[in-house]
């Protein structure tokens, strides 16, 4: 065989395998279809690190995604292994299983009787007994299954408000929902004396916490993917319209609850918004080929929270940041206690407290 034929052959064998890898990162089917959008430029924003000090409860607990305080005053959250377990806010309290759903809680609420109520990702809007006992109260509405079931927020009425974060993707495929960035996720009411289960706004990119305002007659909703939290009328005159709270975030806001004693929200963002994300916002083919890409090639987030409260018109109050390999994050919840901040997380383990400001 000639020197130029040996080459050729070479070529070929490098330029095959190569073909292939290409016709795989542009071609194959990802089951996405990504909508093209629009991000505003990210903001200037100040880093700091006043969340350094935090200390954490009972680190050997997965996944303590939201955080309330039962009528005893202790400390109640849903962990990665479905468990919902309550302790007394110290270090050194026991730790007490109060029920096992079975699936992924997120949400987690009190009614004014004590009833405890849970948006589970994967089984849908239930209410846990003081047996222990689980019973599922809703999974689906106007014969949409619930696929993302979020968090909630319970009315004095007894309204139980909740989100469905996107009828197409589960919890563990949130990355999708939020490549995708398509408008799926949906407002929800479950009334306990019908038991009927009614759509309150729909088409939210997205659609994470939800808190009620210290009036009742509107709902914020913190839409992940758009870097905003929208506010949701249901009373009054502007009942049904939705509007802007607070629009281009520093990042991927998770839960957002109210403060009564400082009488501002306080909203947890897990991780700061990404330039390459962002990039990637008006190219949906690109998506779908970064989708295609092992995951240790495809953007990370980095390793920086941020706890911010806001007034009721939507003005900063507090920024409180945490970053580092040290770090509590991603931080996915923020409750203010007598004093004391307790931050969730869907991944770190350990509830976390600090002195509010």
């Amino acid at each position: 065989m000639r020197t130029w034929q040996r080459r050729l052959l070479v070529v070929a064998a490098l330029a095959i395998p190569f073909s292939a890898c290409t016709g795989y990162l542009l071609f194959w089917p990802t089951g996405l279809d990504p909508e093209e959008w629009d991000p505003p430029d990210a903001p200037d924003w100040e880093g700091n690190h006043k969340l350094a000090s935090a200390n954490i409860l009972h680190p050997e607990l997965g996944g303590p995604e939201a955080v309330v305080v039962d009528p005893a005053g202790k400390i109640v959250t849903g962990l990665a292994d479905g468990r919902i377990v309550r302790f007394e806010p110290t270090f050194a309290s026991p730790v007490e299983t109060l029920a096992k759903t079975g699936g992924r809680p997120l949400g987690l609420a009190y009614d004014g009787s004590g009833r405890l109520f849970i948006a589970d990702a994967a089984r849908g809007l239930l209410a846990v007994n003081a047996a222990g006992a689980v019973e599922v109260l809703a999974t689906e509405q106007g014969g949409r299954r619930f696929r993302f079931c979020d968090d909630l927020a319970i009315a004095g009425d007894g309204t139980v408000y909740f989100t469905d974060a996107s009828d197409r993707f589960s919890v563990g495929e949130f990355r999708m929902e939020v490549i995708e960035h398509r408008a799926r996720g949906r407002v929800l009411a479950y009334d306990p004396a019908t038991r009927a289960t009614s759509l309150v706004a729909d088409r939210f990119y997205f659609a994470n916490g939800i808190a009620l305002g210290p009036d009742e007659d509107y709902l914020l909703v913190t839409e992940t993917s758009s870097y905003r939290i929208r506010k949701v009328w249901v009373r009054g005159e502007r009942r049904g319209q939705v509007e802007k709270f607070v629009d281009n975030l520093p990042g991927f806001p998770d839960n957002i609850r109210w403060s009564a004693d400082r009488r501002v929200f306080w909203v947890a963002i897990g991780a700061p918004r990404n330039g390459s994300v962002d990039w990637l916002a008006g190219h949906p083919f690109l998506r779908n080929a970064v989708v295609r890409l092992p995951s240790f090639l495809q953007p990370a987030p980095d390793r920086h929270s941020y706890a911010l409260a806001y007034d009721e018109k939507g003005g900063l109050v507090h920024d409180l940041q945490g970053a580092g390999d040290s770090a509590y994050v991603p931080i996915a919840s923020v409750l203010e206690h007598q004093g004391v901040l307790y931050l969730g997380s869907f991944e770190h383990g350990g509830v976390a407290r600090i002195a509010a400001p």
